[in-house]
């Protein structure tokens, strides 16, 4: 656990100085505060779960704590006055005096914010450091402040009276908030930028924001960083893995899928899932199954249509901490699943997604027009999760068997539309805020079969998709 930092008599001379103000002053805000908290928090609400615990630094007078759809909700400030406003307004929260350089809750919560604080930190670094005192291995820290291109404009607000007064402030830069939080052990996983209009102005508002702010994102005024804690440290065991091998017409790779697979962690369990097959696709699963007894190897038949669908009820029965697909025809080698591995069990990522546009790939791995639509689904990605991804459809994806079953609890947000299960798992997995890695591998050409992709007709429902899930990412 980290310790209490000693405040150098500088560091203490600030913080006296900023609990002062706003001991006299409501929390600084943009125009009207109570506008500008209530805007922030529509974002916030799309960020943080409902189910979520959440701590706010800096919580001022517990304005956007009021506006949170949070179960349960903890602020603490440095200014007595402002926690004594913040007890009236939120009665269901929980509040404490106490400056973030110096937290010293014994809680842990789901989600830590801290909104607009940061610049006016007597030190910013020692917030986001003893922010790991109360941080699970799930958490993830939400920073928002304020775009710096809008520093005259609110410089010209408060000479015009237009907005309240506050201290000196840091105005730090996208580039200093992300530098400050890997110095103090927090990996950034994504930024949005919102609120290019910071006025409740009903349609004019709504307007503005939902669908001109996502295509400006250089000029909105509110930055959010969300973070969440490097951890690198193994597990006291290592975690099992379950390989789920959704097989359709794929029955001269049952064999090769198994012996190519390599063992990972404390165990390995192999699920293959056969629907619809022409071929014996099925009787070559089960007789695989016979002939490697050291393995452990289950077999299911699908009960509904679509890799998604075989992907989810694989999913549903499996017994590994940590789930992997694996595509029948091989295309990735099997050989590489350990990076994946690695990745995900040393907590380095969430999600591990692979990627096959890196290294060179065989000649006749990927045609020419798919390779275009790939890069297309890739840049488009994204700019909606806000956090590089190269390749959206590869088939190979790895995640914790318990972040996937939250993905699961939250499907209805986005619905179930996706019949390969790619955009579902992606969308669901940057929904919770989770880092998506890409793993780069060399694709190979197929050596049995054909694919079962329609290249126009699926996608045409990959591209729909992508605008639906627009809708409720960017421009929401």
């Amino acid at each position: 656990m980290t310790s209490i930092p000693t405040l150098s008599p500088l560091t203490q001379q600030k913080l006296e100085s900023v609990g002062a103000h706003f001991d006299i002053q409501e929390h600084p805000g943009t125009w009207s505060s109570k506008s500008y908290r209530r805007l922030l928090a529509y974002y916030y609400n799309l960020l943080v779960p409902a189910d979520a615990s959440v701590l706010e630094i800096g919580c001022g007078s517990g304005e956007l704590l009021a506006h949170l759809n949070a179960h349960r909700k903890v602020g603490i400030d440095l200014s007595p006055r402002q926690i004594e406003r913040a007890r009236a307004r939120v009665p269901g929260a929980t509040f404490h005096v106490m400056a973030g350089e110096a937290l010293t809750l014994q809680d842990r919560f789901d989600y830590i914010i801290i909104s607009d604080t940061l610049n006016l930190a007597a030190d910013a670094q020692a917030i986001l450091e003893q922010a790991h005192t109360v941080c699970g291995p799930e958490t993830k820290l939400i920073v928002n402040c304020h775009n710096t291109l809008w520093r005259p404009v609110l410089a010209l607000g408060r000479a015009l009276g237009l907005t309240s007064r506050q201290p000196a402030s840091s105005w730090l830069s996208k580039g200093d908030v992300a530098n400050l939080l890997q110095l103090a052990d927090w990996q950034p996983i994504k930024l949005q930028c919102r609120l290019l209009f910071p006025l409740e102005a009903s349609f004019l508002e709504r307007g503005i924001n939902r669908f001109l702010a996502p295509l400006l994102p250089w000029a909105c005024l509110a930055l959010f960083m969300v973070a969440r804690p490097r951890r690198l440290t193994g597990a006291a065991q290592p975690p099992s893995v379950t390989v789920v091998i959704p097989a359709r017409n794929e029955a001269g790779n049952i064999e090769a899928a198994v012996t190519r697979t390599p063992n990972m962690g404390r165990h390995t369990e192999l699920i293959f899932i056969e629907g619809g097959s022409r071929d014996n696709t099925w009787d070559e699963i089960l007789r695989v199954q016979a002939a490697y007894p050291d393995r452990s190897i289950r077999v299911l038949k699908q009960t509904g249509k679509g890799k998604g669908n075989a992907v989810r009820e694989a999913f549903a029965v499996a017994q590994g901490d940590i789930l992997m697909i694996l595509d029948a025809d091989l295309t990735m080698p099997p050989e590489d699943l350990p990076k994946f591995y690695h990745a995900v069990a040393e907590g380095r990522c969430d999600f591990a997604n692979g990627c096959r546009l890196v290294y060179p790939m065989e000649d006749r791995a990927m045609q020419f027009l798919n390779m275009i639509a790939n890069k297309f689904f890739g840049l488009a990605f994204s700019w909606l999760l806000g956090q590089p991804l190269k390749d959206t459809l590869c088939g190979t994806k790895v995640l914790r068997r318990s972040a996937y079953e939250r993905i699961a609890a939250n499907r209805s947000y986005f619905g179930e539309f996706d019949p390969f299960g790619d955009f579902d798992l992606l969308f669901g997995a940057d929904r919770l805020n989770m880092r998506i890695a890409d793993i780069p591998i060399r694709y190979r050409e197929r050596t049995y079969g054909s694919t079962n992709i329609q290249r126009w007709k699926h996608g045409w429902l990959l591209l729909r998709m992508v605008f639906f899930a627009a809708r409720r990412i960017k421009f929401v």
